[in-house]
């Protein structure tokens, strides 16, 4: 297996999340290459479930307009980048990006929680998501070494039937649903903001003709000797929000880790290592 640098890290604490979408998995990928879809479904429909529930929703980021976005191959996949309003160039977002890792992955996070989502097909209308994330402490913080790794489903709907979509990825998750099982694709029109969808499928269409040629596709490693730690582009604090740790708790996943009020104390130097 490829040594992505979050699989591998010290010093972190680690969750899984898990949850059966009932959708193809090629429609929650092409989520990923669709950068704008930042602001209008995490940022104004949240601002439409911050208004409902009273919370205050001045300070959200992610709700700003976006300048400019861009798209590059590298090693592993697809980079992306973007450039939201009152931003330049010379923002995290746009030198350094975040990665799409070839064919099934998507690196995501900022400042303390960095996480892989990872989609494995289980047949053509189902798919096992998985949220990896780790958790970085502030500097001078030691983890414990026996610290577990917790896992925990994120459930797609309450008891009612209904979808969650108080926070980010029950947005993601009700959005990759509601296009039905496999996605009708014959009637689209692509836009120029849809580049990194085209892009998306070019790549995947360009390896499967490698497979059908006998040859290994982008990331397979075969010899243990070439399997050094890769170290993969993510912004450290893209929106400058602060204390994005408190932030996770309520509005990403990992609000579901049984355990998630320790972990952001113990990261913050607040509980004590015999915890």
């Amino acid at each position: 297996m490829p040594r992505y640098d979050l699989f591998v890290r010290d010093n972190v604490i680690r969750t899984i999340g898990y949850a059966v979408i009932p959708c193809n998995w090629m429609q929650i990928m092409e989520n990923s290459l669709d950068p704008t879809h930042l602001e209008w479904l995490h940022g104004r429909y949240f601002q439409y479930v911050f208004e409902r529930e009273g919370r205050p929703q001045d300070s959200w980021p992610i709700s700003k307009h976006h300048q400019k976005i861009g798209f590059d191959l590298f090693d592993h996949g697809i980079i992306k980048r973007r450039v939201l309003e009152g931003q330049t160039e010379d923002c995290e977002d746009w030198v350094v990006g975040h990665p799409v890792v070839f064919p099934n992955m998507l690196r995501v996070g900022d400042l303390g929680a960095h996480s892989f989502q990872i989609r494995v097909p289980m047949d053509d209308t189902h798919t096992y998501h998985i949220w990896y994330t780790c958790f970085v402490p502030n500097e001078g913080v030691q983890v414990p070494n026996d610290y577990p790794i917790s896992l925990y489903e994120a459930p797609l709907k309450d008891a009612n039937g209904k979808f969650i979509t108080d926070y980010i990825d029950g947005q993601d998750m009700m959005s990759w649903v509601t296009q039905g099982e496999i996605a009708d694709r014959t009637t689209e029109r692509l836009g120029t903001s849809d580049k990194g969808i085209i892009m998306y499928r070019q790549l995947l269409m360009q390896e499967l003709a490698r497979v059908e040629k006998g040859e290994d596709p982008m990331c397979v490693v075969r010899d243990p000797a070439q399997n050094d730690v890769i170290v993969l582009p993510q912004e450290e604090n893209k929106y400058g929000v602060g204390d994005l740790l408190s932030s996770i708790a309520k509005d990403w996943n990992t609000r579901y880790a049984p355990n998630i009020d320790e972990i952001i104390l113990l990261c913050k130097g607040k509980v004590e290592e015999n915890v």
